[in-house]
């Protein structure tokens, strides 16, 4: 099957995205995982269907599949892409769009320097919605909220990690680091992402706060490995930092690939996320069937 696909990317989290407004390419796990191969196929952090609006009031329906062939919930520097897309190839005349995803309508705004601006919704605090199994645990105070004890491992010298436990329309735990760069990712990360309390895996994320206005943050997703950014992942760190009392209510957010600006007036409010979104190149490519 030979299929049309543009590349993107939004602060170095790169993309594949496909339109199916025509119709449903139906591809399957492997499929996505060839497309999302950075050796024998196009190469990309997630796969991105652009679908035709799923109910009145709602423009597009965008579904997501990680790099493992796995479908997620909720991509942030995705949806940027996602509405730069919609406009430039004439889907759309709006700059603000209405896009259903699996964990609920986002609303990305194109805006007049280039960049995009994501409603990224509320975040979700309670443990089971998260989700996040924390029978049997106790969590303990910092700032104005509240971490959890993990331990990574079964074992008794296993080593113990702090995070913040919280859904930005997919899970994550949040951990504060002294320096991001030399966190240990690469190691922690699977261990986290995989950890038994956490029934759909976990985002895992490594803050640095440099000041009430500033972080730097790696994130290792869940399907993905470490990406050069994570849109959900950095506001899930923004609302983290505002919640401990280390953060002020709008935060520029530091990653390898660039620079996301995040905004949360607190509970209750949504969280605003604001970054880049660019067309690399456009082709064709053979899918195995």
């Amino acid at each position: 099957m030979r299929i049309r696909f543009t590349k993107m990317q939004g602060a170095g989290n790169d993309f594949v995205v496909l339109d199916e407004t025509r119709g449903p390419l139906g591809l399957t796990p492997a499929q996505y995982r060839f497309l999302a191969d950075r050796h024998f196929g196009v190469g990309a952090d997630q796969v991105l269907s652009v679908r035709p609006s799923p109910a009145p009031g709602i423009d597009f329906e965008y579904v997501i599949h990680n790099a493992d062939g796995g479908e997620v919930e909720q991509c942030g520097n995705g949806a940027r892409c996602f509405a730069r897309y919609v406009r430039d190839k004439g889907l759309t005349a709006s700059d603000v769009v209405r896009v259903r995803t699996v964990s609920g309508v986002i609303e990305p705004r194109l805006n007049a320097d280039g960049r995009v601006t994501v409603d990224m919704g509320v975040p979700v605090f309670d443990p089971p919605a998260i989700p996040f199994d924390a029978a049997g645990m106790s969590p303990h105070a910092d700032g104005g909220w509240q971490k959890w004890h993990l331990a990574l491992g079964t074992r008794a010298e296993s080593a113990i990690i702090s995070v913040a436990v919280l859904s930005m329309g997919n899970p994550h735990a949040v951990q504060e680091v002294a320096d991001v760069e030399q966190a240990p990712v690469a190691t922690v990360g699977p261990l986290v992402e995989h950890h038994p309390r956490f029934p759909n895996r976990v985002n895992a994320g490594f803050m640095q706060v440099l000041d009430r206005s500033r972080i730097r943050l790696r994130v290792w997703e869940r399907g993905t490995g470490e990406t050069l950014a994570c849109g959900t992942g950095a506001c899930a760190a923004v609302v983290t930092g505002i919640r401990l009392g280390r953060l002020g209510g709008k935060v520029d957010v530091e990653t390898r690939g660039g620079v996301l600006t995040i905004a949360w007036a607190g509970e209750g409010a949504p969280v605003l996320m604001t970054g880049p979104a660019v067309t690399v190149f456009e082709g064709e490519i053979e899918v195995p069937e």
